[in-house]
């Protein structure tokens, strides 16, 4: 994945029960104080190219660099990053989308030096980049070459959710599995990414094969101990209430609490905590899991252990969701939904879960009558961090290695 140079020549579900306007009211006056920042300022989107020609030299930088031109067909994702457009490599047909951002000379671009650490199927991966001129003078853009992958998690959610229908629980198991894959390989030591970003929108899925990827690592950052990072990261849904709290120390947990809502959305068919501000966000939360207790509250940040909550219990989870639900699946989203973020499940620990034996099953196939995708070939570097107690519990039993007779 070589950086190259460009010349250019020219896109229902039920409700969780709420409480009464005097709980809201009672949070709201308890965390009076709080500091809550209100996020950057987005910058104008990018503007659209037509034709992108770039230079790609071979890696061993022994052979002549040979030309490619993409050719963008329209618009796919836009927002505070840039422009997604859908391109087509003019000499082959090959169809990829270009993520298109406005580079800051004056730093390297984060996105692409961790795009570059990355290998793994359960994430979207970069062919290449290239840096192309903007209209202004000085404007540089970095763009991204990235494997075009069909369709969201979002928008394969709001299908079902469109039609009064429930997703398949195949798909859940198989989405939420593969995410939790994802995040074990970023997650572990010698990674340490946080993604900060997991939401149905970034999780981009093939429905004919099952496949999903993680892709839009444009928050995404290497977490080192001891250094601080900005809490107000991650779209508002997904964000771990330690982010609400203001905390800057936080660790890769906070990917997890962004998965448990993802998975919670899936099987309920809508957000589980829709907040409207930073504030409300917590008070959906509290109406679930009830009010923190102060060991929770210094675990999630310290500076906040003075703040009086009124005491509101949890509710249910037999009322959230239908039920169908496997129980198997709440089991699960308790252990991911936690305040205290260290008690929160891993990933890995995650795939091993019972709720996910039926994938591990050979004869089980999805909807279409095709196959599962690959879901247990570990690479090297997934298979160090996997306690060889938990191999038994991960691995489908026709996968294990026998013992020699």
């Amino acid at each position: 994945m070589s950086t190259v140079t460009n010349t250019k020549s020219s896109n229902g579900a039920p409700t969780v029960a709420s409480n009464p306007p005097s709980a809201r009211a009672g949070i709201e006056a308890g965390m009076t104080g709080m500091t809550i920042s209100g996020g950057p300022k987005a910058p104008e989107p990018t503007a659209r190219g037509e034709i992108e020609k770039t230079q790609i030299a071979s890696p061993s930088g022994t052979q002549m660099p040979k030309t490619i031109s993409y050719s963008a067909e329209r618009v796919i994702g836009h927002g505070s990053f840039g422009v997604v457009f859908l391109a087509k490599v003019v000499e082959t047909g090959e169809v990829v989308a270009i993520k298109k951002v406005l580079q800051d000379k004056r730093f390297k671009n984060r996105e692409l030096q961790i795009m570059r650490m990355l290998n793994h199927r359960n994430i979207v991966m970069m062919k290449h980049c290239f840096y192309s001129n903007g209209e202004k003078p000085d404007e540089l853009y970095l763009n991204l070459v990235l494997e075009f992958v069909l369709d969201t998690v979002y928008r394969f959610c709001r299908h079902f959710t469109k039609n009064k229908e429930f997703m398949p629980v195949i798909y859940v198991k198989l989405f939420t599995y593969q995410l939790c894959r994802a995040l074990h390989y970023l997650h572990a030591p010698h990674l340490n990414i946080c993604h900060r970003d997991i939401k149905p929108q970034n999780l981009l899925i093939d429905p004919s094969t099952g496949v999903l990827k993680l892709c839009d690592f444009g928050s995404a950052k290497q977490l080192v101990k001891g250094e601080p990072n900005v809490s107000y990261i991650c779209s508002r849904y997904y964000r771990a209430p330690e982010l609400i709290f203001g905390a800057t120390n936080y660790t890769t947990s906070i990917d997890v609490w962004s998965l448990g809502c993802v998975f919670a959305e899936l099987l309920i068919g809508q957000p589980l905590f829709p907040g409207e501000s930073s504030v409300d966000q917590l008070v959906e939360i509290i109406k679930v899991l009830g009010t923190p207790s102060r060991e929770e509250i210094e675990a999630m940040n310290k500076n906040y252990t003075e703040f009086k909550f009124p005491s509101i219990k949890p509710h249910p989870w037999s009322k959230i969701f239908r039920a169908h639900t496997p129980p198997e699946a709440v089991d699960l989203i308790t252990k991911m939904l936690r305040y205290t973020p260290t008690q929160r499940i891993t990933p890995i620990d995650g795939c091993a879960h019972p709720l996910f034996d039926e994938l591990r099953d050979a004869s089980v196939r999805l909807p279409n009558g095709k196959p599962l995708p690959p879901l247990f070939d570990f690479n090297p570097d997934e298979m160090k961090y996997i306690r060889p107690e938990l191999k038994p519990k991960l691995m489908p039993a026709h996968m294990m290695p026998k013992d020699d007779d």
